[in-house]
């Protein structure tokens, strides 16, 4: 059972939008999966064995407890009903207390849809009297990071302060070769360079040093000030 499961539509948008969290959720005690909805292939770059040796990789300098892949289909995702009771599935198996999800806004289809689809699959884990694996399960928040394919400005609920994480955030990003060195531009500001200012952005927003922004449909409750910045 998990305290948190990061739904992605491909290897390496969890570390993208939100490594820095989960890295900071580990420290704290908590129970971290990531489930990856498609392979991420074709691309220029990539295959699939590629891929999946850097998502292991990735997974190894987070340590996270749990990660699968669904197996749908990169570049034609869908919230379809299969694909819904597919991921529903998982949520009643893995429990968890809160889902991340990408921010509904994107150029990207596959992330539109892969929203779109927890947000349905979440509430069909709940359901009594159906054939899903599993016992019924609701978690209590879908909170939603930014991994996304539009020159936009985010206006998110909260940023989290990663400054302690960083630099392990990084490493795990740069496991992904194919996907972010091979074949770029290597005059900077290169793709690393922006991802980290970025972060500096986010982090000067909250008097820090680097921060990751997120955002959620639903009110954010609090049980008091004491986390607060």
């Amino acid at each position: 059972m998990l305290d948190i499961l990061v739904i992605a539509p491909h290897p390496d948008d969890a570390e993208l939008g939100m490594a820095g969290a989960i890295l900071k959720f580990k420290k704290e005690g908590r129970r971290v999966g990531i489930l990856d909805l498609t392979s991420g292939e074709p691309t220029p770059h990539g295959t699939p064995e590629l891929r999946q040796r850097e998502t292991a990789a990735a997974t190894e300098v987070l340590g996270i407890d749990w990660r699968e892949n669904l197996g749908l289909p990169n570049r034609a995702l869908e919230a379809t009903i299969e694909n819904r009771a597919k991921l529903a599935g998982v949520i009643r198996q893995q429990k968890p207390r809160w889902l991340f999800a990408p921010y509904w806004v994107d150029a990207h289809p596959d992330h539109i849809a892969a929203t779109q689809l927890v947000e349905a699959a979440r509430f069909w884990a709940k359901l009594t009297k159906t054939d899903l694996p599993g016992e019924p399960h609701h978690p209590q928040r879908i909170y939603n990071y930014y991994c996304v394919h539009l020159k936009m400005t985010a206006q998110p609920a909260f940023v989290l302060d990663i400054t302690d994480e960083w630099e392990q955030k990084l490493a795990a990003i740069r496991c992904y070769e194919s996907q972010f060195i091979t074949g770029r531009p290597t005059t900077p500001p290169v793709f690393i360079d922006a991802l980290r200012d970025e972060a500096a952005y986010w982090g000067k927003a909250i008097g820090t040093r680097y921060g990751e922004p997120f955002t959620c449909r639903e009110p954010v409750g609090l049980q008091s000030m004491h986390g607060l910045i």
